[in-house]
């Protein structure tokens, strides 16, 4: 039995948000140089990321993966990267998706980015406050 995706959306438009976000990716002064830095083989990251998403949303279990650990094992990955990660992904969405679809997608981005920036925190990404 498999469930019924988050929101209604296609491969290609999944395919369509990870190529054109990584693209800025590469061009940002911050986030360019720190994904520089593990990614080698671009079409096979993007393919990865596009994985992510389908199960994320479509639940087809096509990704096998841990996000955190990789994000943690990087070593340069700060949580306030999620930031401008955030806002670029988001543009991305408002130029291709409805706005339903792109709010949709949107919130389920943050929800991940939120987890994975306080899982960065306690790695020694800024010092808690005691």
């Amino acid at each position: 039995m498999s469930l019924p995706p988050r929101f209604p959306i296609s491969d290609i438009q999944i395919e369509g948000v990870v190529t054109e976000f990584y693209a800025l990716i590469r061009a940002h002064p911050v986030l360019g140089p720190v994904f520089g830095a593990h990614v080698a083989d671009w079409p096979a990251h993007e393919a990865k990321i596009a994985a992510f998403w389908r199960n994320a949303i479509l639940f087809e279990r096509s990704y096998d993966g841990n996000p955190m650990a990789v994000h943690k094992a990087a070593g340069n990955v700060r949580p306030g990267m999620f930031i401008p990660w955030l806002k670029l992904f988001d543009e991305v969405l408002a130029r291709r998706l409805s706005p339903e679809t792109a709010s949709a997608w949107s919130a389920l981005a943050h929800r991940i980015g939120r987890g994975l920036s306080l899982g960065l925190q306690d790695y020694g990404g800024i010092p808690k406050l005691s």
